[in-house]
């Protein structure tokens, strides 16, 4: 999930050119990875998708070539894991590896984080509380325009300046030996130039997501050379980043999983800074990504099945059960509660198989209706998005939009609107009113077979396109179940939406609605025209190494199941509300 939130009004710079062009060879740190695969395969028409359709989804196809993501770390433990058959490398966290900080963080004194959106908050506050555990007097410091409400909010959670935890934007840049870059993306593509102009020789820059990157590379543009550039991604919004870390004070190693990536390093440290960030956030284990792979699964993944995709799905899905008569109530429980609820909690604990095996035998039917009929046209819409976050428009259509919340050229402002204002999430209000506590909602086949399509069609791109599995599985499954479901389980889908970054609520609002025609034009048209089943999809999706690669990751999901309560404090602020 992308990282930070902060508004860009809250930054005022000019734009000194400081950068370097891009250099043709790859960033140091950086690996290489295989072409894409031609797009002849998935970009098939409607009436062509007979005819491929084995092609994409045969076990044959599925061994595309994974990127070697070795790395190498003289203070933590490196672990190597068996994913499909496919070898990778993490580090397990834990709060017993706390000790370690002090090497991993050595000639560091000061760590700068910049935003207080969705993600600032939660890692300022982890990276305090665990740099206190480990008896280390490194200072955690907030930049912020002074006197906006983020400034007062961050010092309602213990940041001041009378501690030097505190200050202006500049001046934590300029003191910063890391620098934690999570204020918007959109923010970031206005102001890096200013914020690189200030920043120390051989320090390091500290990214949660690499859109900055991507921007860059639109422009001509790289990183400067006299700075180590490193990332550090947990995998869920900043709420679930700092919730889990609270709620795992008992217990060793809760959290939220992160990848980790070296970009730039110019001095040697920069594996091991990183790996102790993401210790320090509370991560159950880090795995290796570059920063290109990184933003394109996690753009691509917040508009797929983690957020856009199911929101699509929920939406097409009530509608379509109460036009066939169904009760409101029980059309909401079908949809919504279904996903969030039993069908989330079963892939958590025991995998998409186990959806499947539940059912009966009636059960099973309607399930291989909905997951033949919407299989393909949801690879349609997630493969466009793949190719459009690939290819930069989706990232100019962030920087674009995010300036059109301010008035410009005589236009008006627009800002984000509201996504939970119509029938459907009124009458979630109502179900949730009287919900049994613990209640998981009923297990409905036609609902959970559209839902694990889209899953398995987002997993199947990113398989084309050559993402490690660690990042597939973290990116279309244990963020979606574990992190990223409970708060539309708790509150709705925009209680789910925004609280994540600024760069995930505007693709969620943009794509949730290609998902929902789709589906509604083309995998229900084809169920009630009673097509036959695509009896190959079934097996290949039954036979998928995707299923033994879970497996291995579910063994090293958080130690504790996120707890989310619709008065929940330790979300955005103005999603508080009382109990």
């Amino acid at each position: 999930m992308a990282a930070a939130t902060s508004s860009a009004s809250s930054l005022a710079f000019s734009h000194p050119k400081t950068l370097n062009p891009a250099p043709k060879t790859p960033a140091v740190g950086s690996v290489s990875f295989p072409a894409a695969q031609p797009p002849c395969l998935l970009a098939a028409s409607a009436g062509r998708r007979g005819a491929v359709a084995a092609k994409v989804a045969s076990p044959s196809v599925i061994s595309t070539t994974m990127p070697s993501l070795d790395f190498e770390t003289s203070v933590f433990k490196k672990e190597k894991v068996s994913l499909a058959g496919h070898e990778e490398f993490i580090v397990r966290g834990g709060r017993d590896l706390f000790p370690l900080l002090p090497e991993a963080f050595k000639g560091i004194k000061q760590i700068g984080v910049l935003g207080w959106g969705s993600q600032g908050p939660a890692q300022a506050q982890n990276l305090r509380d665990s740099l206190a555990e480990a008896k280390l007097d490194i200072v955690v410091k907030i930049g912020l325009r002074k006197g906006s409400k983020s400034f007062q909010e961050a010092r309602a959670a213990g940041f001041t300046e009378e501690t030097g935890t505190l200050g202006d934007i500049l001046e934590t840049v300029s003191g910063s030996d890391l620098l934690l870059l999570l204020i918007s993306d959109s923010a970031q593509a206005d102001n890096y130039e200013k914020i690189f102009s200030h920043m120390k020789p051989n320090s390091i820059l500290g990214l949660s997501h690499g859109f900055l990157l991507g921007h860059l590379q639109s422009v001509g543009l790289d990183f400067p050379k006299n700075i180590s550039v490193i990332a550090v991604c947990p995998k869920g919004m900043g709420p679930s980043v700092r919730r889990l870390y609270v709620q795992g004070k008992e217990i060793n190693g809760a959290g939220i999983n992160s990848s980790f990536a070296v970009h730039q390093d110019v001095d040697g440290r920069a594996t091991d800074v990183a790996l102790g960030w993401s210790i320090a956030l509370g991560s159950p284990f880090t795995f290796a990504t570059t920063l290109e792979q990184e933003y394109r699964s996690d753009i691509f993944g917040e508009r797929g099945i983690l957020l856009g995709a199911v929101h699509g799905i929920v939406e097409a899905l009530f509608r379509r059960y109460t036009e066939q008569g169904m009760d409101e109530d029980l059309a909401y429980k079908n949809t919504v509660e279904c996903i969030t609820g039993i069908v989330s909690k079963t892939i958590s604990k025991k995998g998409m198989l186990e959806v499947y095996n539940s059912l009966t035998e009636e059960g099973k039917k309607q399930f291989n209706e909905a997951y033949s009929a919407a299989y393909y046209p949801s690879m349609d819409i997630l493969y466009e998005c793949y190719e459009d976050v690939s290819s930069g428009s989706e990232i100019r259509s962030v920087v674009l939009a995010g300036r059109r919340f301010y008035e410009k050229e005589g236009l008006p402002a627009f800002p984000m609107g509201n996504i939970d204002q119509t029938r459907m999430w009124k009458v979630g209000e109502r179900v949730r009113s009287t919900r049994p506590q613990g209640d998981l909602g009923p297990l409905h086949p036609f609902t959970a077979g559209v839902f694990v399509a889209m899953m398995m069609a987002q997993i199947e791109v990113l398989r084309k396109k050559g993402h490690s599995y660690s990042e597939i599985i973290n990116e279309s499954v244990i963020e979606s179940v574990d992190s990223l479901n409970p708060f539309m389980h708790a509150r709705g889908v925009a209680f789910m939406v925004d609280n994540c970054s600024t760069t995930a609520r505007l693709g969620s609002r943009k794509w949730a609605p290609r998902f929902d025609y789709v589906l509604t034009q083309q995998a229900f048209v084809t169920v009630d025209k009673k097509a036959p089943i695509n009896q190959d999809l079934i097996s290949n999706f039954m036979s998928d190494p995707v299923h033994g690669a879970i497996e291995v990751c579910a063994q090293l999901r958080p130690t504790v199941d996120i707890s989310v309560t619709a008065d929940a404090d330790f979300v955005r602020p103005e999603l508080r509300q009382s109990s």
